[in-house]
This record gives C-alpha cells, sequence and structure tokens, in this order.
C-alpha cells in the first residue's frame, strides 16, 4: 500500500493533469526557461557530455543541441503530468504515441517464452506505461495484453517519490493493486519464478551501472569508454528470451514515434555481451539522429 503523500500528489496531478496537453506545454516551456537559465539544472553536466559525445561540433552547435533538450526537457515534465490523469481513451484521443512496426515485436511474442525489451532514456520513458493502447498509424493495436507487461526500475531513494512515479507511470490502468512494474534487485528471482509464463519486460539500458551490480566494458559509446549490465541479458540467455530493441523517436511535439529492432530470436545462443554491444550501436545511431532526444542531464559517465 502506498504511502498517504504519494496518494495525496497522485491525486493532485490527476486534477491538474486533467487540463489540455496544449496547457501542460505551456507550462513545460516556462519549466524549461527556469531550469535552464535560473536554477541551470545540471548545465555543468549536459554540456560536459554534449562536448564529449560530439567533439568534432563547434560551440554554437552544441549550444544549439543544448537549448533544444532543455526545451524537451519541458515537455517531459508537461506530457507526465499530463499523462498521470490519463486512460486509454485520452492516449488514443492524443495519438501522442504512434507505433511504426508492430510485426516485430508480435512476432517476437508470438514464437518466444518471453520478450526482453531494451529501452533508453529516448523520448519520454515516463509515459511508456500506455503501450498497450499505442496503436499503428491505420489504427492497429500491438498484440500486448496489460498483464503480460513488466517494466524494470530502479527504486528511487525518495520514498514518496518512488511511490508517486510507480502509481503515476500505470495511470491508465487504474485499477487498485495493478502492478507493472518490477524493481531491479527483483528481476532475476522474478524472471525465473516466472519462466513459464509470456511476459514482455521492458528495461532502460543506457544507465550506468547500479551499486552493487557487476559492471560490463562495453567499450566506446558516443566517443567515451561506457560500462553497461548485463543482469538482463543474463537472465534472457539463460531462459532463451527474444530480444528486441525500441527506439521512441520524437518527431514533434506531442508526438513520439515506436521503433523496434529485432536483436535475437533466441538469446541463449549468443553471449549477453555481443547483444549489450548491438544494443548500445543502435542507441548511439538513434541519438545521433536526434540528440535533443536523449537525456543529456544524467551522469551517464562516472
Amino acid at each position: 500500500m502506498s504511502s498517504f503523500s504519494a496518494r495525496a500528489l497522485r491525486g493532485m496531478v490527476k486534477m491538474f493533469g486533467s487540463l489540455p496537453l496544449g496547457f501542460h506545454y505551456a507550462v513545460g516551456d516556462f519549466l524549461s526557461w527556469f531550469a535552464k537559465n535560473i536554477m541551470k539544472y545540471r548545465a555543468d553536466v549536459v554540456m560536459v557530455n554534449l562536448s564529449r559525445a560530439f567533439p568534432q561540433m563547434k560551440y554554437k552547435d552544441l549550444k544549439k543541441i543544448y537549448d533544444r533538450f532543455y526545451r524537451h526537457l519541458g515537455e517531459i515534465i508537461a506530457e507526465t503530468i499530463w499523462y498521470g490523469a490519463s486512460d486509454y481513451k485520452r492516449l488514443d484521443k492524443a495519438r501522442i504515441v504512434t507505433v511504426e512496426n508492430p510485426d516485430i515485436l508480435n512476432l517476437a511474442l508470438a514464437s518466444s517464452p518471453s520478450v526482453t525489451m531494451l529501452y533508453s532514456h529516448l523520448g519520454n520513458w515516463e509515459i511508456i506505461g500506455g503501450v498497450c493502447s499505442y496503436k499503428t498509424d491505420d489504427g492497429r493495436l500491438m498484440n500486448i495484453s496489460e498483464e503480460s507487461v513488466r517494466v524494470v526500475y530502479k527504486k528511487l531513494s525518495s520514498k514518496v517519490s518512488d511511490e508517486f512515479f510507480a502509481l503515476n507511470r500505470i495511470a491508465p490502468l487504474e485499477r487498485e493493486g495493478t502492478s507493472t512494474e518490477v524493481e531491479t534487485s527483483n528481476i532475476l528471482r522474478y524472471v525465473l519464478k516466472h519462466k513459464d509464463e509470456k511476459m514482455l519486460y521492458i528495461y532502460i539500458a543506457d544507465q550506468y551501472p547500479y551499486y552493487g551490480s557487476s559492471p560490463y566494458d562495453v567499450g566506446m559509446f558516443l566517443n567515451q569508454p561506457t560500462k553497461g549490465m548485463l543482469g538482463s541479458l543474463a537472465a534472457a540467455h539463460k531462459l532463451g528470451h527474444a530480444v528486441v530493441y525500441m527506439n521512441m523517436r520524437r518527431e514533434e511535439r506531442g508526438h513520439y514515434r515506436l521503433i523496434f529492432t529485432k536483436l535475437c530470436e533466441d538469446a541463449s545462443k549468443i553471449e549477453p555481451g555481443v547483444l549489450i554491444r548491438k544494443y548500445f550501436d543502435l542507441l548511439e545511431k538513434d541519438i545521433c539522429e536526434c540528440p535533443e532526444n536523449w537525456l543529456w542531464s544524467h551522469k551517464r559517465w562516472k
């Protein structure tokens, strides 16, 4: 049972979030300006990350990405609050997310014991809980049931924040006791316990290795030596999951596109290190195509 503070905060967000998305974007623009110009929120982290990732760029070009990133950060906040008051009908009407190639994921789910999906801090990860309602351009839904989706997350240090976001991320479900999230420290036990059930496990895999995990040397990523985590792929390797990469491409304000890429049909036949390298190669390509779409304020390299 979540705390009173977390539920009270969710109640405020639901009330505020019921306002039109355009209103939230206006508020998001102000927050973006405030974070960039007044707070200078992680300004040094953002610019250092950008300059190291794109050493060939001139300062004026880096500054353009820097400015667009903060604008996108404001949009993420706006969308997250709006999403917190949304049901599937509202998400469908807004068409905030469109699915480009659902057959990649549908076939993986149909032919494998379960699917391990590798995602990242591209687009808006806080609205991925609505995946069951997102459609193709011609109105088709993916073959995913609410009961089969599990989003793997890292517990936040603040109990209230952790409980609030856990509730907000499953906002469209609106059912008491519904949980689509599994904390990362419990994921291996959870996957083994449910190995006979067909699941879609969604991992945000671009983070710096958590404390207590075993860092893996990925190699170069965005011009920097990078460490990753193999836990998700070790579980997939052990149980023969299909592995799919997901890009959430920002096309314009208020619209993202989900694009799936199959990494393998059976992870038991491929070493986890090979798959994580494929993941980072695809992620780097997608970041370079739309740099402001990634979370540059994250302390990825330590």
